[in-house]
């Protein structure tokens, strides 16, 4: 999922400090699941940003709302009602959603509420780490399900690098080299001799090295 977290107060303060009137709209999808977007963040958000106002003198109108998707245009046009309600929107939404927002509502200034960070798995409770960068070529099936492009500090196709130490990275202690967990996973599976075999360079043209990416179903598109 897409993971975040909410920017520092006084950010969003500055952001919303010329307006009067405020939409503040959540997501029920990815920022929901990572605690930092959704029903609950929209509610606890509103009541700061009152109260901060409040104690300078200036009464804050919030309004809240909630979106199944803000990624979706379907949904986002369920905020027409309220645009002549307010001044500017807030989202609490990833990047996708913030965009998309600013999109259908170009006399609004919209603005984040969240940090988007990486595509991440839940290690435990409140602990999420990145799993994946999105390359467009997926090579799990060749590492034995860990991906050096997310897991790996430099990328590498073909590791370990020299920096790796007592199987973690050089960049801390308390990261794992990606390569040490590739081989211990390849190992476990009886498939070692594949280790050894040199991937080759990767065309990063599939990432963002090629630029704003789009798929298209033939079949879906209307």
């Amino acid at each position: 999922m897409i993971t975040a977290e909410q920017k520092p107060m006084q950010e969003i303060i500055n952001c919303i400090a010329p307006y009067d009137r405020i939409l503040l709209v959540g997501c029920n999808e990815c920022v929901t699941v990572c605690s930092a977007g959704g029903r609950k963040e929209v509610g606890l958000l509103a009541s700061a940003l009152q109260l901060h106002f409040l104690k300078q003198g200036k009464t804050l109108d919030i309004k809240e709302v909630t979106l199944e998707r803000q990624c979706d245009p379907e949904y986002v046009e369920e905020l027409v009602n309220y645009m002549d309600q307010v001044d500017a929107v807030v989202s609490m939404a990833c990047g996708c959603g913030v965009q998309t927002i600013a999109a259908r509502y170009r006399e609004k200034a919209v603005y984040p509420a969240v940090n988007t960070k990486f595509m991440g798995a839940s290690e435990r409770q409140g602990i999420w780490a990145e799993r994946c960068q999105g390359c467009g070529d997926c090579v799990l099936g060749l590492t034995g399900g860990i991906c050096p492009i997310a897991r790996c500090s430099k990328r590498l196709m073909n590791g370990p690098c020299g920096g790796s130490t007592k199987g973690k990275c050089e960049i801390s202690p308390d990261v794992d080299c990606a390569w040490q967990l590739i081989w211990d996973r390849m190992k476990a599976l009886g498939i070692e001799k594949r280790y050894e075999e040199v991937m080759e360079a990767k065309d990063w043209r599939t990432s963002r090295d090629g630029g704003p990416r789009k798929i298209v179903r033939e079949d879906l598109a209307s």
